[in-house]
């Protein structure tokens, strides 16, 4: 198949492209290169550079470059910074979706497989989450992911157009090629990580008063590798279904001192840690249950203990400390 991913410069999009040409897949990554990075896109891959609010040049993208499906990672990520700028968000991820849909219809294909977040569900109601809880977002970004799902289910009943969505929880992790290099970086063990490499003088813990075993929040932290492979699953399984939604998890939860601790392990480093207020938006626990995509696709992670997990992106960030800069 050929197939179309926007963000396909960015953390998870260039893991997931480079798995998919590994299995014989042509693929054309379209990414503005804003916060994605140009060496993080596989050389055997075809790079668009433009934005997704370029509605001439997604229209020529889809219309020469003739895709079978898409998978749609462009978006921005940062709880935080959604509480601060809802606007950015809704305009990006809500705006410049329907233009890609828009497009779609106009163009072809109908089939995408839609990069999703936990941050649908909010503050839960129950540990783990399963996809028929409520989706109530705490914050404009986990808003603006369910707003596409919302768009996503009105084109498949009038458009039949095909889709999965797939919310995962805390993405992790790397492979020798591929790791996480947000600039800005927001994420924990990226950040836990510049302290053990002398890049800051200690981990920010943001807040310390939550309902949890140790005052800090839990999440379910998930390989990038094992995002992938359920990527792929979820595309193939749109030949038989429409219409899918799952959660994407281990199934269990670290909380932020857990992982720190972790981390101390397979460093050798002290990590040093300092105590700072609550981020706006942040929810105290997120667990996924995901029995249902295991049941009907057959995924199971294949990478999911935390140590592995914070080993693999140690071994990426110790041999690239400047991420992808040259």
């Amino acid at each position: 198949m050929k197939i179309l991913v926007t963000g396909g410069a960015g953390y998870i999009g260039s893991v997931v492209a480079a798995e998919l040409i590994k299995a014989g897949h042509q693929v054309i990554v379209y990414d503005n290169l804003s916060r994605g990075r140009r060496r993080a896109v596989p050389a055997e891959a075809e790079l668009v550079a433009a934005d997704m609010s370029d509605r001439s040049m997604l229209g020529r993208t889809l219309k020469y470059g003739c895709p079978d499906a898409v998978m749609h990672f462009a978006a921005l990520i940062e709880a935080g910074e959604s509480m601060e700028v809802p606007e950015r968000y809704f305009r990006n991820n809500v705006g410049h979706t329907l233009t890609l849909l828009e497009t779609m219809l106009e163009h072809g294909p109908r089939r995408l497989v839609f990069s999703s977040t936990a941050a649908v569900y909010g503050n839960p109601r129950r540990i783990p989450i399963e996809e028929s809880d409520p989706v109530e977002p705490a914050n404009p970004y986990g808003e603006s992911k369910v707003l596409v799902e919302r768009m996503l289910a009105w084109f498949n009943r009038v458009h039949a157009f095909r889709y999965a969505s797939l919310r995962y929880f805390n993405a992790a992790g790397a492979t020798p090629e591929r790791g996480e290099d947000h600039r800005p970086e927001s994420h924990l063990i990226p950040l836990i990580l510049q302290v053990a490499l002398g890049q800051r003088d200690c981990i920010a813990i943001r807040g310390t008063d939550y309902p949890t075993r140790d005052g800090t929040c839990v999440r379910d932290y998930i390989h990038v590798l094992d995002l992938a492979n359920a990527h792929s699953l979820a595309l193939q399984a749109l030949n038989q279904w429409d219409c899918l939604i799952y959660n994407l998890g281990n199934g269990q939860g670290f909380t932020v001192r857990e992982v720190i601790d972790v981390a101390r392990r397979i460093t050798g480093h002290a990590i040093p840690s300092s105590e700072a207020p609550r981020r706006a938006g942040d929810p105290a626990v997120l667990v996924a249950s995901s029995t249902k995509i295991q049941r009907e696709l057959g995924w199971k992670p294949q990478y999911s203990d935390i140590e592995y997990i914070v080993r693999s992106a140690w071994e990426w960030h110790r041999r690239n400390p400047r991420g992808y800069e040259p």
